[in-house]
Order: C-alpha cells, then structure tokens, then sequence
C-alpha cells in the first residue's frame, strides 16, 4: 500500500502558509500543477480533504488544520534529526568516558584538557572517573573507556595505542623526622635501606635503585598515590613520586626532597584505542593532544 512521502507534507505545509497554490508553487521551485497533483494525491492517500478550494480562494479544511500542526511538528523533528547527525558526524555531538590516574589530575592536564573541549564540544557528554592503571588498556580494549590518562612506561594490550601529554619528574617523598629530611637534595646512594612504598607506576623506584646500585627493598603497594603518601606520612617508609604531588598535596608529616643527578623523568600519556570510529571520541583525542 503507497504511504504519503516527504515531498506531500512540504508541499502540504507550504500550501497551508500561503494559502495560494501559486505562491506555493514558486516557492518549492515546482510548477502549480504538479503541486496541485501533490496535494490531490496526499488527499487520496490520507482519505482526508485538506483543503476546502474555489477558484478565488483556499482555505484549511478541519482535517487540514488538525492535521498541519502534526505535520510541521514532524517536519521539524527532522530537521533537529539532520542537524544532530551533522553534529555528530563532525564530532560534535555524543558521550565520551574518560578514565584517569589521579597524578593527571594533580598536574592539571586533565582538567585543562576536558574543560577545554567541553567549552568547544558543549554538546557532547563527557563522563570522567578514576581508573585502577593496571587496567585502563582493557576497560579501552573492551569499550569501556574512550581514553584514559596513564602513566607509562605499562603495557598495552593489542589495539591500544598512547601519547605523551605531560612531562614531570620523580621526587622523593619521605617522613618529616627522617634523618634524609636535613637536605633539600637526596642522594640515590643514601637510600639503599630505606623501605620503598611502590605507588601504581613504580618505574622511578627502580631507576633510583639503579643509580645507587642497590636492590630496593620494596614495602606495600597501597595503590592510589594519596594512599602512598600516608603509608610514608605513619613513617618508616619512603616513596618516590611525580613532582606534582609536592605542589597540591601537603599532608602532616611528608616531606618533599630532590632525588640528586639528573632529572628522573615521570610522563603523563593519553591511552587510546588505534582505530578509533567515534567522531566525538576522534575530536577529543585531537583536542587533547594538541594542548
């Protein structure tokens, strides 16, 4: 059974405004009776008269007048459709989960990068949440995160890719009544019997180690870098942790200092899937590198 078609209900909506099928007709660029024949066969397969029609006049039938408010209605459910499907082919529009390690948001680099985009992008949805390190390159491999903000060097599974976006250093943060607090910098070699507490990216406690040539004697691993920083601030223990932390989290008892030698170097990259198809996950990956 033939179903009324778009090209009907504009040439019925345009009729209906100008209540003049020439008008109309000029309009839609068509010619009157080709719009005349529109109309007929919209009333044919409506069962409905639209338009009550003489020769010096038309106007709205009952029918016409209830069924105009739909009609415009649906035209301009449309129209939004279009626009959204622009806006989300540009990347402009839809839901982004974000994952991070909390040291990016110490530094900043994640708030500078999602306030950023969502001033640009304000119709996409981004959703953040602190994620374990160990297991953002799944939860990205499995779609359950967009991107996440790690810490390498760490291991990622096929199909997921990362970008440096900050540049730190390590420090060493150890107890206030520590013998090593004297100095504003400590010696790699004078840590060879302290207890080292491991935060999630322990790359910087092995290079220390190395440099003093020593093997680290390695206590818990809390996890979290806010849950280091207590295991050090109860005393007994030390940990090397990104220099950021020196400058936002103060907590009794901790102490920042030096690591001396050359700058070990502690990174912030943005993990992300290679072959990303999201158009709003694409615009934010690019945003957010290019900061």
């Amino acid at each position: 059974m033939r179903k009324l078609e778009l090209r009907h209900i504009h040439a019925f909506v345009c009729v209906a405004k100008h209540l003049h099928f020439s008008r109309a007709a000029e309009e839609l660029d068509i010619a009157a009776p080709s719009l005349t024949k529109l109309i007929q066969e919209a009333e044919r397969l409506l069962g409905v008269r639209l338009f009550h029609r003489t020769k010096r006049s038309v106007a709205l039938s009952a029918a016409g007048s209830a069924y105009l408010a739909e009609a415009i209605s649906a035209l301009g459910h449309l129209a939004r459709g279009e626009e959204r499907a622009i806006l989300a082919e540009r990347g402009e529009l839809g839901r982004i989960e974000i994952g991070y390690v909390a040291s990016a948001a110490y530094a900043g680099v994640l708030q500078r990068a999602v306030s950023g985009f969502r001033a640009r992008y304000a119709s996409v949805d981004v959703s953040i949440r602190e994620v374990p390190m160990d297991g953002a390159a799944g939860m990205l491999r499995d779609g359950l995160l967009d991107a996440a903000y790690v810490r390498p060097p760490m291991p990622l599974v096929e199909g997921i890719q990362s970008s440096t976006v900050h540049r730190d250093t390590f420090v060493l943060a150890l107890p206030e009544n520590s013998a090593l607090a004297g100095s504003p910098t400590v010696k790699p070699a004078h840590l060879h019997d302290q207890c080292f507490v491991l935060p999630e990216q322990e790359s910087g406690t092995f290079e220390v180690a190395r440099r003093g040539r020593f093997s680290p004697r390695l206590g818990p691993r809390p996890g979290t870098l806010a849950a280091v920083l207590a295991c050090v601030s109860l005393g007994g223990n030390v940990a090397v942790v990104p220099h950021t932390l020196a400058g936002c989290i103060t907590l009794p008892g901790v102490v920042y200092r030096n690591i001396a030698g050359k700058p070990i170097a502690s990174e912030i990259a943005l993990a992300f899937r290679k072959f990303e198809r999201a158009p709003a996950v694409r615009a934010f990956l690019e945003f957010a590198r290019s900061g």
